[in-house]
Protein backbone atom coordinates (compact mmCIF):
# COMPACT_ATOMS: atom_id res chain seq x y z
CA UNK A 1 0.00 0.00 0.00
CA UNK A 2 1.35 3.69 -1.07
CA UNK A 3 0.35 7.00 -0.28
CA UNK A 4 -1.96 8.20 -2.46
CA UNK A 5 -0.93 11.80 -3.75
CA UNK A 6 -2.49 14.20 -1.45
CA UNK A 7 -0.96 11.79 1.41
CA UNK A 8 2.45 12.43 0.09
CA UNK A 9 2.08 15.95 -0.29
CA UNK A 10 1.27 15.72 3.67
CA UNK A 11 4.74 14.15 4.02
CA UNK A 12 6.40 16.65 1.46
CA UNK A 13 4.82 19.21 3.47
CA UNK A 14 5.88 17.58 6.45
CA UNK A 15 9.52 16.87 5.18
CA UNK A 16 9.95 20.89 4.30
CA UNK A 17 8.99 22.08 7.72
CA UNK A 18 11.76 20.24 9.26
CA UNK A 19 14.29 21.57 6.88
CA UNK A 20 13.40 24.79 8.29
CA UNK A 21 13.74 23.40 11.67
CA UNK A 22 17.31 22.27 10.73
CA UNK A 23 18.04 25.68 8.79
CA UNK A 24 16.67 28.24 11.58
CA UNK A 25 17.10 25.91 14.85
CA UNK A 26 14.00 28.07 15.82
CA UNK A 27 10.30 26.50 15.65
CA UNK A 28 8.59 29.42 15.63
CA UNK A 29 10.70 31.10 12.87
CA UNK A 30 10.60 27.44 10.97
CA UNK A 31 6.73 27.64 11.07
CA UNK A 32 6.95 31.55 9.79
CA UNK A 33 9.53 30.49 6.97
CA UNK A 34 7.82 27.35 5.88
CA UNK A 35 3.76 28.92 5.53
CA UNK A 36 5.52 32.32 3.62
CA UNK A 37 6.65 29.90 0.97
CA UNK A 38 4.05 27.86 0.74
CA UNK A 39 1.53 27.61 -2.38
CA UNK A 40 -1.48 27.43 -0.51
CA UNK A 41 -0.56 30.77 1.73
CA UNK A 42 -2.06 32.57 2.59
CA UNK A 43 -5.88 31.99 2.16
CA UNK A 44 -5.66 28.58 3.46
CA UNK A 45 -5.84 27.25 5.97
CA UNK A 46 -6.72 30.45 7.78
CA UNK A 47 -9.21 32.16 5.07
CA UNK A 48 -8.25 36.29 5.36
CA UNK A 49 -6.20 36.56 7.85
CA UNK A 50 -1.97 36.70 7.64
CA UNK A 51 -0.22 33.74 8.30
CA UNK A 52 -0.50 32.61 12.17
CA UNK A 53 2.26 32.92 14.52
CA UNK A 54 2.97 29.62 16.01
CA UNK A 55 1.54 28.63 19.13
CA UNK A 56 4.23 27.70 22.06
CA UNK A 57 1.66 25.52 23.66
CA UNK A 58 4.54 23.13 25.26
CA UNK A 59 8.00 25.21 25.32
CA UNK A 60 10.99 24.02 23.20
CA UNK A 61 9.25 20.76 21.99
CA UNK A 62 7.56 20.91 18.15
CA UNK A 63 3.62 20.84 17.91
CA UNK A 64 2.71 20.54 14.84
CA UNK A 65 -0.74 19.63 12.94
CA UNK A 66 -1.80 17.65 10.28
CA UNK A 67 -5.33 18.68 9.28
CA UNK A 68 -7.06 15.41 7.22
CA UNK A 69 -10.61 14.79 6.86
CA UNK A 70 -12.34 11.57 7.91
CA UNK A 71 -11.67 8.88 5.70
CA UNK A 72 -8.12 10.80 4.50
CA UNK A 73 -6.48 7.93 6.00
CA UNK A 74 -4.46 9.86 8.86
CA UNK A 75 -2.95 6.77 10.51
CA UNK A 76 -1.46 5.36 7.50
CA UNK A 77 -0.28 9.11 6.98
CA UNK A 78 0.97 8.87 10.61
CA UNK A 79 2.96 5.02 9.66
CA UNK A 80 5.05 6.83 6.75
CA UNK A 81 5.85 10.09 9.03
CA UNK A 82 7.38 8.34 11.94
CA UNK A 83 10.45 7.38 9.25
CA UNK A 84 10.47 11.19 7.96
CA UNK A 85 10.60 12.64 11.49
CA UNK A 86 13.16 10.18 13.12
CA UNK A 87 15.36 10.78 9.83
CA UNK A 88 15.20 14.48 10.13
CA UNK A 89 17.42 14.63 13.16
CA UNK A 90 20.64 12.86 14.25
CA UNK A 91 18.91 10.59 16.94
CA UNK A 92 21.51 9.24 18.91
CA UNK A 93 18.88 7.75 21.30
CA UNK A 94 16.15 5.12 21.51
CA UNK A 95 13.79 5.23 18.70
CA UNK A 96 10.44 5.65 20.89
CA UNK A 97 7.07 7.03 19.30
CA UNK A 98 4.28 7.31 22.58
CA UNK A 99 1.06 6.71 20.01
CA UNK A 100 -1.70 8.27 21.60
CA UNK A 101 -5.78 7.69 20.96
CA UNK A 102 -8.74 9.58 22.48
CA UNK A 103 -10.83 6.30 23.54
CA UNK A 104 -10.72 1.95 24.23
CA UNK A 105 -12.69 1.82 20.82
CA UNK A 106 -9.94 3.61 18.73
CA UNK A 107 -6.65 2.05 21.18
CA UNK A 108 -7.50 -1.86 20.15
CA UNK A 109 -8.43 -1.10 16.96
CA UNK A 110 -4.99 0.39 16.21
CA UNK A 111 -3.14 -2.10 18.48
CA UNK A 112 -4.55 -4.71 16.64
CA UNK A 113 -3.43 -3.12 13.23
CA UNK A 114 -0.09 -1.74 14.22
CA UNK A 115 0.52 -5.68 15.64
CA UNK A 116 -0.65 -7.33 12.34
CA UNK A 117 1.98 -8.06 10.05
CA UNK A 118 -0.47 -8.70 7.45
CA UNK A 119 -1.79 -5.11 7.62
CA UNK A 120 -0.82 -2.17 5.70
CA UNK A 121 -0.15 0.32 8.47
CA UNK A 122 2.76 -2.72 9.81
CA UNK A 123 4.05 -3.43 6.39
CA UNK A 124 4.71 -0.18 5.82
CA UNK A 125 6.29 0.71 8.67
CA UNK A 126 8.21 -2.46 8.95
CA UNK A 127 9.78 -1.56 5.29
CA UNK A 128 11.03 1.69 6.71
CA UNK A 129 13.08 0.05 9.95
CA UNK A 130 14.02 -3.50 8.46
CA UNK A 131 10.96 -5.31 10.45
CA UNK A 132 12.85 -4.25 13.69
CA UNK A 133 9.40 -3.01 14.79
CA UNK A 134 7.47 -3.71 18.47
CA UNK A 135 4.39 -2.63 19.44
CA UNK A 136 3.79 -2.06 22.99
CA UNK A 137 0.28 -1.74 25.32
CA UNK A 138 0.01 -0.24 28.87
CA UNK A 139 0.17 -3.94 30.58
CA UNK A 140 3.07 -5.14 28.54
CA UNK A 141 5.53 -1.69 29.44
CA UNK A 142 4.26 -2.37 32.99
CA UNK A 143 4.88 -6.21 32.69
CA UNK A 144 8.45 -5.21 31.31
CA UNK A 145 7.55 -7.90 28.65
CA UNK A 146 9.95 -7.17 25.91
CA UNK A 147 10.73 -3.48 27.03
CA UNK A 148 14.03 -3.05 28.99
CA UNK A 149 16.94 -0.78 28.64
CA UNK A 150 18.76 -3.30 25.56
CA UNK A 151 15.74 -3.74 23.62
CA UNK A 152 14.85 -0.09 23.38
CA UNK A 153 18.05 0.77 21.75
CA UNK A 154 17.39 -2.41 18.71
CA UNK A 155 14.41 -1.48 17.32
CA UNK A 156 11.88 0.94 16.83
CA UNK A 157 9.34 0.93 19.65
CA UNK A 158 5.59 1.90 19.09
CA UNK A 159 3.99 2.97 22.73
CA UNK A 160 -0.01 2.88 22.34
CA UNK A 161 -1.57 4.53 25.09
CA UNK A 162 -4.93 6.14 25.67
CA UNK A 163 -5.26 9.94 26.84
CA UNK A 164 -6.71 9.09 30.32
CA UNK A 165 -3.33 6.52 31.32
CA UNK A 166 -1.66 9.73 31.34
CA UNK A 167 -3.81 12.04 32.61
CA UNK A 168 -4.17 10.02 35.97
CA UNK A 169 -7.72 10.15 36.79
CA UNK A 170 -8.08 7.01 38.60
CA UNK A 171 -6.39 4.49 40.40
CA UNK A 172 -5.51 1.65 37.57
CA UNK A 173 -4.08 4.23 35.27
CA UNK A 174 -1.76 6.04 38.23
CA UNK A 175 -0.22 2.31 37.79
CA UNK A 176 2.05 3.99 35.66
CA UNK A 177 3.35 6.66 37.53
CA UNK A 178 3.76 3.62 40.24
CA UNK A 179 7.34 2.50 41.03
CA UNK A 180 7.72 -0.85 38.95
CA UNK A 181 10.96 -3.20 40.09
CA UNK A 182 9.96 -5.31 36.18
CA UNK A 183 11.53 -2.06 34.79
CA UNK A 184 14.78 -2.66 36.52
CA UNK A 185 16.85 -2.44 33.74
CA UNK A 186 16.53 1.14 33.44
CA UNK A 187 17.51 1.97 36.87
CA UNK A 188 21.09 2.74 35.55
CA UNK A 189 19.99 5.66 32.87
CA UNK A 190 17.58 7.23 35.19
CA UNK A 191 18.61 10.21 36.95
CA UNK A 192 19.86 9.05 40.35
CA UNK A 193 16.27 11.13 42.12
CA UNK A 194 14.13 9.82 39.37
CA UNK A 195 11.67 6.82 40.84
CA UNK A 196 11.78 3.75 38.85
CA UNK A 197 8.44 3.92 37.25
CA UNK A 198 7.21 3.53 33.25
CA UNK A 199 6.04 7.40 33.19
CA UNK A 200 10.13 8.23 34.38
CA UNK A 201 11.30 5.52 31.80
CA UNK A 202 9.74 7.30 29.11
CA UNK A 203 10.44 10.83 30.09
CA UNK A 204 14.11 9.25 30.10
CA UNK A 205 13.02 8.15 26.25
CA UNK A 206 12.31 11.48 25.03
CA UNK A 207 9.68 9.79 22.66
CA UNK A 208 7.87 11.25 19.33
CA UNK A 209 4.13 11.71 20.17
CA UNK A 210 1.81 10.96 17.91
CA UNK A 211 -1.45 12.45 19.02
CA UNK A 212 -4.52 10.82 17.07
CA UNK A 213 -8.04 12.92 16.94
CA UNK A 214 -5.93 15.53 19.23
CA UNK A 215 -9.02 17.88 18.92
CA UNK A 216 -9.54 15.76 22.08
CA UNK A 217 -6.26 16.78 23.87
CA UNK A 218 -6.24 20.70 23.87
CA UNK A 219 -7.72 20.83 27.45
CA UNK A 220 -4.95 22.09 30.31
CA UNK A 221 -5.16 19.09 31.53
CA UNK A 222 -4.07 17.23 28.50
CA UNK A 223 -1.05 19.60 27.80
CA UNK A 224 0.34 19.07 31.22
CA UNK A 225 -0.40 15.54 30.23
CA UNK A 226 1.70 15.92 27.67
CA UNK A 227 4.65 17.78 29.08
CA UNK A 228 4.34 15.04 31.27
CA UNK A 229 6.05 12.69 29.29
CA UNK A 230 8.89 14.68 27.91
CA UNK A 231 8.17 14.54 24.44
CA UNK A 232 10.87 15.58 21.62
CA UNK A 233 8.44 16.11 18.65
CA UNK A 234 4.79 16.38 18.79
CA UNK A 235 2.51 15.47 15.54
CA UNK A 236 -1.57 16.00 15.90
CA UNK A 237 -3.98 14.35 13.31
CA UNK A 238 -7.38 15.63 13.13
CA UNK A 239 -10.11 16.81 10.64
CA UNK A 240 -11.33 19.75 13.69
CA UNK A 241 -7.64 21.25 14.37
CA UNK A 242 -8.33 24.11 17.56
CA UNK A 243 -7.40 27.15 17.15
CA UNK A 244 -4.38 26.86 18.90
CA UNK A 245 -2.98 24.18 16.55
CA UNK A 246 -0.16 24.90 14.51
CA UNK A 247 -1.43 23.16 10.94
CA UNK A 248 1.93 22.63 8.51
CA UNK A 249 -0.52 20.57 5.95
CA UNK A 250 -3.79 20.09 5.26
CA UNK A 251 -6.27 17.91 2.65
CA UNK A 252 -9.21 19.29 1.15
CA UNK A 253 -11.95 17.08 1.01
CA UNK A 254 -11.92 17.92 -2.89
CA UNK A 255 -8.43 15.72 -3.13
CA UNK A 256 -10.40 12.49 -1.55
CA UNK A 257 -13.02 13.57 -3.75
CA UNK A 258 -10.97 13.15 -6.88
CA UNK A 259 -9.22 10.01 -5.35
CA UNK A 260 -12.29 8.15 -3.89
CA UNK A 261 -15.61 8.73 -6.38
CA UNK A 262 -17.58 7.43 -3.69
CA UNK A 263 -16.39 9.76 -0.79
CA UNK A 264 -19.40 12.40 0.07
CA UNK A 265 -18.27 15.52 0.15
CA UNK A 266 -19.31 17.68 3.52
CA UNK A 267 -22.22 20.09 3.32
CA UNK A 268 -19.64 23.14 2.72
CA UNK A 269 -19.29 22.24 -0.70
Amino acid sequence: MELKPYQQQVINDLTLFLLEIQNTKNVNDAFYTFWTQHPKTPLIPFPNSAIEPYKNTIPKVPHICIKVPTAGGKTFIACNAIKTIFEAFEFDKPKVVVWLVPSITILDQTIKNLKDSTHPYRQKINSHFNNKVEIFDKNTLLEGSGFNATSVKEQLNILVLSFDSLRVKNKEDRKIFQENGRLQSFEGVLENDSELTLGSVIQYLNPLVIVDESHNAESQLSVEMLKRINPSFILDLTATPRKNSNIISFIDALDLKKENINYKLPNKY
